[in-house]
């Protein structure tokens, strides 16, 4: 059975794997508004984001929810995560959440404080003075686990004065180099009325498309061990924010690298996944980090437990709000 120990002293693991399209040369980058495809030029030529950190950051949590039973994968049985309900019915959780715990579903609502307080209750000793960073972890693991891997930032003036971040232990991004612009098009027909009011959806609508190809696409990325140590942790605890990084760069690269319509991706050789740091270790396989993973989870059950919380609130829009002549409520907010 793999055992992360062996890493442990390390500072940074990080990977480089080479991707290709599945089909054909073609795919289809992240977009920005107002800027559209992020290209650029280095020392090496020209180059271009094919997906950014925060989206794979996404991705990476993603690999360890099921959908179907709205809780996380059975490898991950035990691990801490926040679940919030809605008139009895499952409506989010902190592993779906873009801030995960500083998610407005867990710490707004007006009818349920309970995570709020206890939270605070656990950090109460952060309210004043140096941020003790051994404790914020230890209250972190204890409650949602995925915030000391991806990151967080407890915005909220009741915890802390909104002092309280962690920025991400395993970060990744999708990169292109040598590339061209592979310019199409296209036409939304209108069988019934080709002449119609195209501003009504009607009529023959011709439209440009721009994709990519590239002489190279490579997934970056980095598990920043020296942060993992410097929380202080047991050893138990930190082992097992190791196994749960490489458990979800492994699941990734076995699974749906499926970005976009047209953007679908594959490891060129994910059975042979090598680190360029420490440039001996390779990517143990699927099945080694799911039992080295259940184990850990096992030893360190008695840190972490698995919260419910309900979100009662009315939901209604920013522009409901607007029209109904109502002041916005005063709110922190931050990016990890």
């Amino acid at each position: 059975m793999f055992n992360a120990k062996q890493l442990i002293d390390e500072n940074r693991i990080l990977f480089a794997v080479p991707l290709k399209p599945l089909l054909g040369d073609r795919f289809q980058p992240t977009g920005f508004p107002s800027l559209g495809a992020a290209e650029y030029r280095t020392t090496s030529g020209r180059k271009l984001l094919v997906e950014s950190a925060q989206s794979m950051a996404n991705r990476l949590e993603t690999t360890c929810w099921d959908s179907t039973t709205n809780s996380p994968v059975e490898d991950l049985t035990g691990i801490s995560h926040v679940t919030v309900l809605r008139r009895g019915e499952f409506l989010t959780n902190s592993m779906l959440e873009s801030h995960r715990i500083n998610s407005p579903y867990l710490l707004e609502g007006k009818k349920d404080k309970s995570f709020l307080d206890a939270i605070k209750n656990d950090l109460g000793t952060l309210e004043q003075g140096p941020i003790n960073r051994r404790r914020l972890a230890e209250t972190l693991l204890k409650y949602d686990i995925g915030s000391l891997i991806h990151g967080v930032f407890l915005a909220k003036k009741e915890l802390a004065g909104g002092r309280l971040r962690i920025a991400r232990a395993l970060s990744a991004f999708i990169e292109a180099s040598g590339v061209e612009v592979a310019a199409s098009g296209g036409v939304k027909n209108d069988h019934v009325n080709p002449s119609g009011d195209t501003k009504s959806g009607f009529g023959n609508v011709p439209f440009a498309r721009d994709e990519y190809v590239a002489q190279h696409i490579v997934c970056y990325i980095c598990i920043d061990i020296a942060q993992i140590r410097g929380y202080g942790l047991d050893e138990r605890a930190s082992e097992l924010l190791i196994l749960l990084s490489l458990y979800k760069i492994r699941k990734l690269l076995d699974g749906d690298l499926r970005l976009r319509t047209a953007c679908d991706l594959e490891p060129i050789d994910r059975n042979s996944v090598f680190a360029i740091r420490p440039s001996d270790f390779a990517l143990p396989n699927l099945s080694e980090l799911a039992n080295a993973v259940r184990k850990s989870i096992n030893g360190c059950k008695s840190m972490m437990v698995q919260t419910q919380v309900t979100y009662e609130d009315d939901i209604s829009n920013a522009k409901e709000k607007k029209n109904s002549g109502e002041d916005d409520d005063e709110q922190e907010s931050g990016d990890n």
